[in-house]
């Protein structure tokens, strides 16, 4: 199982954890919320995971410019 951490703004891939001894309490996935879970982390049909995060890059944009969060898509 991998984990691929993604920036949900621009796509960019941040980084992954490819283990099968890693678990979703050691990722801490188990403080989310099932909203949360359902909005942040994709299980793929391979068995791999998505996490959507922010980057650096997009946190500073958004910080700077609030009212692109309003925008659906707003750094790509």
């Amino acid at each position: 199982m991998a984990v691929n951490y993604i920036c949900r703004h621009c796509k960019s891939e941040m980084g992954s954890i490819d283990s099968a001894q890693v678990s979703e309490l050691q990722l801490g996935f188990h403080f989310l919320t099932p909203e949360e879970r359902s909005d942040i982390i994709a299980y793929n049909p391979n068995g791999d995971v998505t996490v959507k995060v922010v980057c650096d890059y997009c946190r500073e944009a958004l910080e700077a410019n609030p009212e692109l969060a309003l925008i659906a898509s707003p750094l790509q």
